[in-house]
């Protein structure tokens, strides 16, 4: 699908947007290779992502989901080397983004690819937007450096952009400043300047995080109109399943450090192969159920990323587990009819029990 400028929209840009799948590119935009992301501290080196890949191909939305603290952001700002040093470092792996190799790149070249190709929403906006400094600059500044623009032609695009996210009388609201807005706006303002240099990839990091569900939902189908309408490829960092079931083609399960899970959003909802899949999916509420039925918390606590036991680090909270789960770590193995000729849609597990998960589950007369 072609990429469409913003400029190129007009007024109509929000209204009744497509409900098309936007077809895949034949190479992934993004591609992550046993990415490994170490933190050195007193009390050891915690591997924060420890060899993780997956890919994201044009115009796609793929979902990184995800107890907190199993390394999803730290993914993220590793894509972008944001990563806090001397503390943190990238102590392996690929990042290939448009061909190049994100992580072999001098900071002058990195830093024309931040915001201008890829760019991140994070978590708290209002930790995000200096306090000091008005909307309007703060919009203004990565299109004066990365597209050249004059202050004034700078400022007229800043107010479309907010313009384009919903938000009133953009001129005016300019010249304000962040505490000056609702949490709701502040998300909205940092998704327009997440797009203000049309990017062709954005990392949205808990993009409604400390918002009730009815802005969730606003901030949500915004951001999901503008992927489809612009064609920019989409990272969704959540622990949000109903988040993933709505807005994700593709969903990466992840538990201490690893990939434990890979599929389409259809197939891992419908039948999911790794208990920490089933566990996260049983926790959620479901209105097809009767209210009677009880949610099923998963045991346990994560574990310590820096004293990480052997064999599946899940093993300990699993109920499904074996004796070979505690001495042998499971790789990531396609399941059931999934195999190469499905390329970037096989359903893949890292669990020596995926096979026999369904039958296990009716044994024990659980509940997806």
């Amino acid at each position: 699908m072609p990429r469409t400028t913003l400029l190129e929209q007009g007024p109509g840009l929000l209204a009744d947007p497509p409900r098309a799948t936007l077809s895949r590119a034949v190479d992934a935009l993004l591609d992550v290779v046993d990415l490994q992301t170490h933190f050195v501290t007193r009390g050891g080196v915690v591997r924060a992502v420890d060899g993780v890949s997956w890919d994201v191909a044009e115009g796609e939305t793929v979902a990184l989901v995800g107890e907190s603290g199993c390394g999803k952001s730290v993914s993220a700002l590793s894509i972008m080397r944001l990563v806090a040093a001397p503390a943190g470092r990238i102590v392996g792996g690929r990042v290939v983004f448009k061909g190049r190799d994100l992580l072999s790149l001098d900071e002058d070249a990195m830093r024309r690819v931040r915001g201008r190709e890829i760019a991140m929403i994070f978590q708290e906006p209002m930790t995000s937007l200096n306090p000091v400094l008005t909307i309007g600059r703060q919009m203004t500044e990565g299109l004066e450096t990365h597209l050249g623009m004059t202050p004034t032609a700078a400022r007229t695009r800043a107010a479309e952009l907010l313009s384009m996210v919903g938000i009133p009388d953009p001129a005016r609201r300019l010249v304000q400043y962040p505490h000056q807005f609702s949490g709701g706006m502040r998300q909205r303002m940092m998704i327009a300047m997440a797009l203000a240099c049309e990017p062709s990839l954005v990392l949205a990091d808990e993009p409604t995080t400390a918002l009730d569900v009815t802005i969730q939902a606003q901030i949500l189908e915004l951001m999901k109109s503008l992927s489809r309408r612009l064609g920019v490829a989409m990272l969704m960092i959540t622990h949000n399943l109903g988040v993933v079931a709505r807005y994700a083609d593709r969903v990466n399960v992840m538990y201490a450090g690893k990939i434990i899970e890979r599929g389409t959003a259809r197939e891992i909802y419908a039948n999911p192969r790794h208990p920490y899949t089933l566990g996260l999916l049983r926790s959620v509420p479901r209105l097809d159920e009767p209210r009677r039925a009880r949610l099923d918390p998963i045991e346990g606590q994560p574990p310590d990323l820096s004293r990480l036991p052997g064999g599946c680090s899940f093993a300990p909270r699993c109920a499904f587990r074996i004796e070979r789960c505690a001495v042998e770590t499971p790789p990531l193995r396609p399941i059931g009819a999934a195999g190469p000729s499905q390329g970037e849609d096989k359903h893949v597990s890292a669990c020596w029990e995926a096979e026999h998960l369904n039958a296990a589950r009716a044994a024990a007369g659980g509940r997806r």
